[in-house]
């Protein structure tokens, strides 16, 4: 009966408190004391789909199309619906927590472009600390999840058993070509590319976008079974209209840095927002434990 009275005590007060302290419903009912204009976000809720994995492959010692897996976010996040925009990008510059950005700043409303993977995760930092939430930049299967239907799926389609190494060469010579054909490389205003069925704007227009996922290299055998892998943190996975790779200092792609393949046009990002427990979510987590 004591335990039963303590359970409707303490669910009167937490409730009673929700009355009184607004809550981000976005972030899972945690209490958002720091920030009144929290980033536009998109909640993507873990549920298998069908992904093509990240990183360079080889089948016995020979190039292949990564493999296409099943694959599920491990838990739910909340990510932005507009890349970040050169506005948000220049309140941590003003505080002398960002670099300031290599790209066009005299447009606010322009995606923020010029920037490195060292300059989006000190602003993840910066936001994180802004608005009492943890930002970070998004992982390779979380970023995918958000692009939706919108996700370039860049496989070559070559038959793993040729052995003629000139027809994959071929392949990417004419998917390179395909990419850079009438492309238009001007960054554009925030909303102005696309919206998916998320409602996730801006996937694959001439802004590629940082993750946080380290390039990794794995070799396979003639069965496709992982034989070796390896991990290159320092080189990181950049989603946009293609895949790349990219050295965590590089601001400008054109310029090197790119391991494989046609260069981004420009690079920018976007973030995700861990998502916390509600105040009765951990108030009945305390009574069960």
């Amino acid at each position: 009966m004591h335990g039963f009275s303590l359970f409707v005590g303490a669910a009167a007060f937490a409730a009673a408190g929700a009355l009184l302290i607004p809550l981000d419903a976005a972030s899972g009912g945690e209490i958002s004391p720091k920030s009144s204009s929290a980033p536009k976000v998109v909640r993507l809720d873990p549920h298998p789909f069908t992904h093509r994995v990240d990183g360079e492959w080889t089948r016995q010692g020979r190039p292949v199309d990564a493999p296409k897996v099943t694959v599920k976010i491990p838990a739910p996040v909340d990510i932005m619906a507009y890349p970040v925009s050169v506005a948000d990008y220049l309140a941590c510059v003003a505080e002398a927590v960002c670099a300031a950005p290599g790209g066009p700043a005299d447009r606010s409303d322009l995606p923020v472009t010029g920037v490195s993977y060292q300059d989006a995760t000190a602003y993840a930092g910066w936001l994180s600390r802004k608005t009492g939430a943890t930002w970070r930049l998004p992982t390779d299967a979380e970023w995918a999840h958000g692009a939706g239907s919108r996700f370039a799926d860049d496989a070559l389609g070559v038959a793993e058993d040729s052995n003629n190494p000139a027809v994959r060469w071929l392949a990417l010579y004419d998917a390179e070509t395909a990419r850079s054909r009438g492309r238009d490389r001007t960054v554009k205003p925030l909303g102005a590319v696309n919206v998916n069925e998320l409602g996730v704007y801006d996937i694959g227009g001439p802004v590629w976008e940082w993750t946080s996922t380290c390039l990794q290299r794995v070799e396979t055998d003639a069965g496709g079974a992982v034989t070796a892998r390896n991990e290159i943190c320092g080189i990181y996975i950049v989603e946009g209209q293609h895949r790349a790779a990219l050295t965590f200092f590089v601001r400008d792609p054109k310029s090197g840095g790119c391991s494989v393949g046609t260069p981004p046009d420009n690079i920018g990002f976007r973030l995700v927002r861990e998502i916390r427990p509600g105040v009765i979510d951990r108030l009945m987590k305390w009574l069960s434990s």
